[in-house]
């Protein structure tokens, strides 16, 4: 079967460098960032951390676009459990702004920040001796990188999703994270907010209310295509080289890295290099509810399938075959839909349908096994950091989630059948798949020793 091409005719190989050969390298450290940084590996994470129970927990915030403000808004900025101490971003003129908003709001409340580090160099942050843990709301194909580093320096994570970029690296967060002992939070806000819609809809999925789940229609963007962006003038104070990072050096656009202070999801979520696509931007959402409701935070599916018929409609179809037989489907109405032997629920941030129609005012039996519903994503990290918490989407959930999203990404890319072990992370006897677990990244971006 053929790869798909970009507009130069270059397949994804090609033009990311993909393959093998040099992920042995990058698992092992090669010459990453921390290699050379005199950072601890994550082997000694958990001996250098530090404990400062029940305090407040010192922060540091890195990737301050429209993510990391709203997260600084809306849930640091007013607690009393947490203080930003440390930020970063590429761009000076963003991290400048909303450094001097967030000294000017506790000068409103009469909060004295001893240590306030500004800096275009995630490193830092994680080096400060003044932070506890890291806000990472950077764009996607940082992700796994900077987890890696912050769990080597000791820290404790809350990291925006999509978790991961490939699936290489899902493994290897997953296995660190759980050998740090450091609490670590995927932000899939659906299991603590939005009013426990989600969480609701979990609890009638897992105790019957629509019988045996047979399907789930996840109902989310498309798969992404190749950069095709030109070249503009970067901004003064763009840190462009570090912005890029580990993806194919390239000229800056303001669609990729929008400049200086703005209010809109930039459009890097659109282009491979960088992020999954709509289908994971949204789908590290939508499928995430549908692990969480099938109890698979810790697994995945068996058999990644073409939608069926053997047709390939507009990017849409694509099949998980998961374990206990349910077959998970890309498309359908935004959010997540589930079909069972006794009726249907569908769950979406603005609103919950079922059939039949009393579906979800049906009183669960007593006794019945329900989630948790923590007070908020923030307040629930805090929590983890303070050992009072177990994380309500770990790193595993988080890579997992991440991962069906990559899985069918590369079904849409290959175009036919592909047979995955999620207890291995590999493609079984898949040579031409197998190549597409990661990329090679630039030089001194590796990822970190692990």
């Amino acid at each position: 079967m053929s790869e798909g091409r970009d507009a130069a005719g270059l397949t994804r190989r090609e033009a990311l460098g993909v393959g093998l050969a040099g992920m042995a390298g990058l698992a092992t450290g090669g010459a990453g960032l921390l290699g050379v940084g005199g950072f601890p590996t994550i082997v000694q994470a958990a001996s250098v951390r530090g404990t400062r129970a029940n305090s407040v927990v010192r922060l540091g915030m890195v990737g301050m676009g429209i993510r990391g403000r709203n997260i600084m808004r809306s849930s640091v900025l007013g607690s009393d459990r947490c203080v930003i101490t440390a930020m970063c971003d590429v761009d000076r003129t963003r991290l400048n702004h909303y450094a001097d908003e967030g000294e000017s709001k506790y000068a409103d409340r009469g909060r004295t920040v001893s240590s306030f580090v500004r800096t275009q160099v995630d490193d830092e942050v994680y080096a400060s001796d003044d932070v506890d843990a890291v806000v990472i709301a950077t764009p996607d194909h940082w992700h796994a990188t900077q987890c890696l580093h912050a769990l080597a320096a000791g820290k404790h994570v809350y990291c925006e999703k999509p978790l991961t970029h490939t699936l290489h690296e899902g493994r290897v967060l997953t296995e660190a994270a759980e050998k740090s002992g450091l609490a670590f939070l995927t932000g899939s806000q659906q299991r603590t907010e939005y009013g426990h819609r989600f969480s609701r809809a979990v609890d009638l999925v897992r105790n019957g209310a629509i019988g045996r789940v047979q399907t789930v229609n996840v109902g989310v963007g498309d798969p992404p295509r190749f950069c095709d962006l030109g070249e503009e003038e970067a901004p003064m104070g763009l840190d462009w080289d570090r912005w890029l990072g580990p993806a194919p050096e390239r000229g800056y656009h303001s669609d990729l890295s929008p400049r200086g202070v703005h209010g809109h999801y930039p459009a890097f979520r659109r282009y491979i290099e960088y992020s999954g696509g709509y289908l994971a931007d949204m789908g590290a959402h939508h499928y995430d509810i549908a692990h969480w409701a099938m109890e698979m935070d810790g697994d995945g599916p068996m058999r990644v399938l073409p939608p069926a018929g053997g047709f390939w409609p507009d990017q849409r179809g694509v099949r998980l075959v998961y374990p206990n037989g349910v077959v998970v489907t890309h498309g359908g109405p935004n959010g997540t839909t589930f079909t069972g032997t006794g009726g249907t629920l569908h769950v979406d941030r603005g609103r919950s349908v079922t059939v039949p129609g009393d579906v979800w005012e049906r009183e669960l039996e007593e006794g019945a096994a329900l989630v948790e519903r923590p007070r908020g994503h923030l307040d629930h990290f805090i929590d983890c950091v303070h050992g009072e918490a177990t994380p309500i989407c770990g790193a595993e959930a988080g890579a997992r989630t991440a991962a069906a999203c990559q899985l069918v990404n590369l079904c849409y890319e290959l175009r036919r059948d592909l047979t995955w072990d999620a207890s291995a992370w590999r493609f079984v006897d898949d040579e031409e798949a197998n190549e597409l677990l990661d990329y090679e990244r630039r030089e001194g971006y590796g990822l970190p020793v692990v």
